[in-house]
């Protein structure tokens, strides 16, 4: 059984920092999407940054384009979210996903139907 389990989250001021991980287990298979989502309070949950884990390419939504960083740790089972420059605007829960649904193609990477296990998210506050 997959299982995803974020940390990281806490408040802090507008301009900080915050790097979220997820530490994943319970699959054998290279060929996989990972996804961070977030969903802010009255809102939709969102796309954030995905990585196709295969082939190390990295997707990120336009709002956190040159703010936000997804990476994979050295055992590939650990991956993170490094968010830069952070406005109040990104506060929200943040959710792991993995998606083993093969390949994807057209931006159906942020289709969230796609993600086949969830982690239970980790709560970001950003402060003006």
């Amino acid at each position: 059984q997959v299982q995803l389990v974020e940390s990281g989250g806490g408040s802090v001021q507008a301009g900080g920092s915050l790097r979220l991980s997820c530490a994943a287990s319970g699959y054998t298979s290279s060929r996989y999407y990972m996804g961070w989502f977030r969903q802010a309070p009255g809102k939709e949950r969102e796309g954030v940054a995905v990585m196709n884990a295969a082939r190390g390419s990295t997707y990120y939504a336009d709002p956190v384009k040159g703010r936000f960083t997804m990476s994979q740790g050295n055992a590939k089972n650990t991956l993170y979210l490094q968010m830069n420059s952070l406005k109040p605007e990104d506060t929200a829960m943040y959710y792991c996903a993995a998606s083993f649904e093969g390949a994807l193609y057209g931006g159906l990477w942020w289709r969230q139907e796609k993600y086949n296990y969830w982690g239970q998210g980790t709560q970001v506050t950003v402060s003006s």
